[in-house]
């Protein structure tokens, strides 16, 4: 019988929800894990605390303190998601008070405190660490992984990557802390969307080397909920034009695309990956598909296949009908569970390591932005695939 663990979850917006119901629909998967049971919630305006209340009934604390809920010593884990400028504090507190850590992208609003996060996780190697990013446990993305793992694309011609979506362009739209540098900090659109876009190239040893970026501001005021305006001082959009590096020491062009205004793009995730054997492209967009190039002699056709709910950790859907946005966050947790319990996953969450080339990519683009030249990037490898 699978072991429980008892979460506390510090910010209880949208994603602290979203965990909430993947932990109530745990018997969603066809696999022996360690089962998530939130015990404990924190936020620091006690109206999202109800939806809590309401709905885990295993909830035995509700607080606006976060270190009411580190303090009990029945809370085994946390997941943080709380806004960028709150992270050092928090997830060093909770490493500090010896709680297994699920954090939010981007692990620190700067590198500084990026840098200050991954020093006291080096202090406690008895305690699982990880960072979220949900969007790779598509099925589509999974047989992407796969075809990389396998070498399927000989040499890398180009890739491409990016999170794309449009709502900002409602200009009616309230701020939020999205859109202020105070509480976003200075990455904008990148500290919120980049590590969607960079976890599988990340993770398939494709390492930035240089970047030239290209960011926008196209939004200066926004409605500020109370009947005025506030100012929006964050990026709005970001395209950074890397050279990369792959395990074999070739280089490739690499594009990264983060952006919140976008015409078309709801929420739209995607990879595409060129390469001198095949190519191949996924998105959310057409989140049931795998697009993949096919040999006719001399030519490439593009090919598409219908993927169907074929997931890493084994789930009682049916693998005929279709995966959506709340199962990848369940497989994200599965493997997350998986990983804390010593299992090895073909796939697992984004790293601390991870976190810190996620932190030298984005520095160096805004000091690329700002001197408008190419910047060199000091990179490690971290974890394989």
């Amino acid at each position: 019988m699978a072991k429980t663990v008892r979460f506390g979850v510090i910010g209880c917006g949208m994603m602290g929800r979203e965990f909430a119901s993947a932990a109530a629909r745990w018997m969603h998967l066809d696999a022996d894990l360690p089962r998530p049971e939130i015990i404990a919630a924190c936020n620091r305006s006690a109206g999202k605390l109800e939806w809590f209340k309401k709905n885990v009934p295993t909830l035995r604390l509700a607080t606006c303190d976060y270190r009411e809920l580190l303090e009990r010593e029945d809370v085994d884990a946390v997941y943080v998601a709380v806004p960028h400028a709150l992270h050092e504090e928090i997830y060093i507190a909770c490493l500090r008070a010896g709680k297994h850590l699920m954090g939010e992208k981007p692990f620190g609003m700067d590198k500084e405190q990026n840098d200050a996060i991954a020093a006291e996780c080096a202090k406690h190697p008895e305690l699982f660490v990880r960072c979220t990013s949900q969007f790779p446990y598509f099925p589509a993305a999974q047989i992407m992984i796969d075809w990389i793992r396998l070498g399927k694309f000989g040499r890398l011609i180009e890739v491409r990557s990016g999170l794309l979506h449009s709502s900002d362009l409602d200009l009616n739209k309230p701020i939020n802390w999205k859109r202020m540098v105070k509480e976003n900090g200075e990455y904008g659109c990148m500290g919120d969307l980049g590590i969607h876009a960079e976890h599988i190239p990340f993770r398939a040893g494709w390492r930035p080397k240089t970047v030239c970026a290209k960011l926008s501001k196209l939004v200066a005021k926004r409605p500020d909920g109370k009947g005025g305006v506030a100012e929006c001082d964050t990026w709005d959009n970001a395209t950074l034009l890397c050279d990369a590096e792959d395990a074999d020491g070739n280089t490739f062009p690499m594009t990264f695309e983060m952006k919140r205004l976008f015409p078309g793009s709801t929420n739209d995730w995607y990879l595409e990956v060129y390469g001198m054997d095949m190519a191949a492209k996924i998105s959310t967009g057409d989140a049931g598909a795998f697009h993949f190039t096919a040999s006719w002699g001399k030519e490439r056709a593009w090919s598409r296949i219908s993927v169907g709910y074929k997931t890493m950790i084994p789930a009682i859907t049916s693998p005929i009908l279709e995966f959506g946005y709340p199962d990848s966050i369940l497989q994200m947790w599965a493997a997350f569970m998986a990983e804390f319990d010593g299992r090895k996953v073909p796939f697992g969450c984004f790293s601390v390591e991870e976190t810190r080339l996620s932190h030298a990519l984005q520095t160096a683009a805004l000091r690329s932005h700002a001197e408008a030249r190419v910047v060199f990037i000091c990179t490690g490898r971290g974890p394989k695939l």
